[in-house]
């Protein structure tokens, strides 16, 4: 059996550009659908997506909202991590305890690893 492809998304997009949230997502999920394993890595502002309170807020069009999404997506077995630096990027305001329960907080040399084994890098 051919081994499965591994595709990152990393999503340095937040709350202000509601328009670059779900793609990561949606995508995450189709790689799933294929057959294939798939990361989504929330770096820098990215991060403010995984904060309690922040994804409800966000709905476009006719999507759920963005806090349906990302819990739908790691429901089905995509890997949601948050980047550890970026917390301290925000100066201590975001703390581990503040994120959503489905993301996995992980440093700078997870990603630098998940990038270098990953099939295809996608940033958004």
């Amino acid at each position: 059996m051919a081994e499965k492809q591994q595709i990152l998304y990393v999503q340095t997009s937040g709350t202000d550009t509601p328009e670059r949230l779900y793609s990561p997502l949606i995508l995450a999920q189709t790689a799933l659908a294929m057959g294939q394993e798939a990361t989504v890595y929330f770096l820098g502002l990215g991060l403010k997506n995984l904060v309690k309170g922040e994804a409800e807020k966000v709905k476009i069009g006719e999507f759920p909202s963005l806090l349906e999404v990302l819990k739908q997506t790691a429901q089905q077995g995509v890997k949601i991590m948050a980047c550890q630096q970026s917390l301290q990027l925000f100066g201590g305001s975001i703390k581990p305890e503040d994120l959503l329960e489905e993301a996995v907080v992980a440093g700078a040399a997870t990603l630098n690893d998940l990038a270098l084994e990953a099939d295809a890098v996608l940033t958004f």
